[in-house]
């Protein structure tokens, strides 16, 4: 072979392998460190304890892009065990790291353990915060925001600033005391009031003719919110990482567990205005208030506090969601629209409906999902699952639809298959708001109605443009039917996000298997693995 023609074929070799189009450089990787520890705040004026990480109150906010790789050491400096979970991460082929009971043992005192995960595919607003106990209610959650690539466009002009609120429902009381009565079987009792970002009124600001995106989070503990801003209009554009149809609000319902994304215009006169979140659906209204200050404003904020829907209009919330819609012409964090995935035209393989109930067992409050109240065991399913270690968990310990049984204690489990399709309908027998988030998916939301679910309710779904997110409301005495299409094998919580029910038993486990084990459908077992129960001494 000639000089001239080696020559030739060594720069096309190079031209190849340099070809950005060919060849992508490995995506970016971001380490972390957080100490949780107890400190003091006062997120409604006056001192308490609150968890902390960091130091800080709410905890950091994670800012990730789309395939970002987390690797985050947690040190656990409670004088209880703790865990994080990371509320709407789809955590592909990963449950290992979902960070519930189900699936980690939680992380001892003076004891660390590492997360490693991927923002894989996805972009948007979303939160973490601790699944142990009671920790919820004293802290430690945060913002969790995923940008899209550079080479993924956006469906609408990028905004000049954004802005984090985490409004939730807030009690002075400390979690211990709180824990205890739920253990004693009493209901809790009605939160002591609203924060905005562990404040009672921050503030927010920005120029005057600009857009900012507001990213809103309703992090607390039990009670729906209306979000609102005196004198601007809500364009909302992606709930927890889809586009939306782009729809302009006076308010928005964000349910317990929920996330929204918004543009606000500052398009008033020069001065402050209130921003406010208030409770819904409650015989006493509680609200929290902050300001948007425009940075040429000469006059505080003043007025009325702009009146959002009536607190117990449950009509004017369900019309509210159902005007939520998928933008099909959006791209996704890959670019290809969201719409190319025609999940109306997809025939179901398994049906669940999952009725839930507020049953005394043994004299004690508790909360039943098709008459089984959920109790943690002491070895985690997933590590159950892996090592055969048999006595933890049955795949027939739940019914695939209410059946009248007597309510009593379980450890739930419904069974499913890799690459199933399947119907979940949830059915509130109750007279309040039901909120219900799967761990590892997101999921397209198909109906709601009022009253018993029948096969005749599937006429009403939405199977052209129904919004997918990864926590769905339910209202009183009614039904929503959802449709996940199960490519992510693991053991996945389904849960109540309203955490008092979800302590005391209202969740329930989905085994998605299938019996080739393989690294194309899921992970291998972390080397960090904490172990616990009967899973002590066994090798990874």
């Amino acid at each position: 072979m000639g000089r001239p023609v080696m020559l030739y074929l060594v720069c096309a070799i190079l031209a190849f392998w340099s070809s950005g189009s060919l060849v992508t450089a490995e995506d970016a990787y971001r380490y972390y460190t957080w100490t949780v520890t107890y400190g003091t705040a006062s997120p409604l004026g006056f001192s308490q304890q609150v968890i902390l990480i960091n130091g800080q109150f709410p905890g950091p906010k994670l800012d990730l892009v789309t395939n970002d790789n987390v690797i985050l050491n947690l040190i656990n400096k409670l004088d209880q065990p703790f865990l994080l979970t990371w509320n709407g991460i789809k955590q592909r082929k990963n449950s290992w790291q979902d960070g519930v009971l189900g699936t980690n043992c939680p992380v001892p005192p003076n004891s660390n353990y590492t997360y490693k995960f991927q923002a894989k595919d996805q972009i948007g607003s979303y939160t973490y915060f601790p699944s142990t106990l009671l920790h919820r209610t004293a802290g430690a959650f945060g913002a969790l925001n995923i940008w899209q690539r550079s080479v993924i466009s956006i469906p609408y002009p990028k905004p000049v600033g954004d802005f984090t609120l985490l409004i939730g429902d807030w009690y002075k009381y400390n979690h211990k005391v709180l824990q205890q009565r739920l253990d004693a079987g009493k209901n809790l009792p009605f939160p002591d009031g609203v924060v905005i970002n562990g404040q009672a009124h921050p503030s927010f600001g920005g120029d005057q003719g600009k857009t900012y995106m507001f990213r809103i989070s309703n992090v607390g503990f039990k009670t729906s919110l209306n979000f609102r801003i005196q004198n601007h209009k809500l364009k909302l554009v992606e709930v927890e990482g889809s586009h939306v149809i782009q729809n302009t609000y006076d308010s928005l319902d964000v349910h317990v567990g929920q996330s929204a994304t918004v543009l606000v215009t500052f398009d008033q006169p020069p001065k402050d205005y209130y921003i406010v979140a208030s409770t819904r659906f409650t015989e006493q209204v509680l609200t929290a208030t902050a300001v948007l200050h425009y940075t040429n404003s000469r006059t505080a904020v003043s007025g009325p506090l702009p009146a959002g829907p009536a607190p117990k209009d449950v009509q004017w919330s369900l019309n509210q969601a159902k005007t939520l819609r998928w933008n099909l012409t959006a791209n996704a964090a890959r670019p290809n629209p969201q719409g190319s995935f025609h999940y109306g035209k997809i025939s179901v393989t398994k049906r669940f409906v999952l009725a839930n109930s507020a049953p005394l067992i043994n004299g004690k409050q508790r909360f039943a999902v098709n008459g089984v109240s959920y109790v943690n065991p002491d070895t985690p399913l997933k590590l159950a699952d892996h090592f055969n270690i048999p006595g933890v968990f049955g795949l027939n310990s739940i019914e695939s639809s209410p059946s009248g049984v007597s309510p009593h204690y379980g450890v739930s489990v419904l069974s499913t298959s890799l690459h199933d399709f399947i119907e979940i309908v949830f059915q509130n027998n109750e007279r309040s708001l039901q909120s219900w988030h799967l761990d590892g998916y997101d999921f397209w939301v198909v109906g709601y109605g009022a009253g018993q679910w029948t096969q005749a309710s599937r006429a009403t779904y939405n199977l052209e443009d129904a919004l997918t997110r990864h926590t769905a409301q339910v209202y009183p005495n009614s039904w929503t039917a959802i449709l996940v299409s199960l490519d992510n094998q693991g053991i996945w919580n389904l849960r109540s996000a309203i955490w008092e029910k979800q302590y005391l038993g209202q969740q329930v486990y989905l085994r998605v298997y299938t019996p080739t084990r393989s690294l194309a459908n899921e992970y291998d077992i972390p080397t960090n693995v904490l172990l616990c129960g009967k899973a002590v001494g066994k090798h990874p």
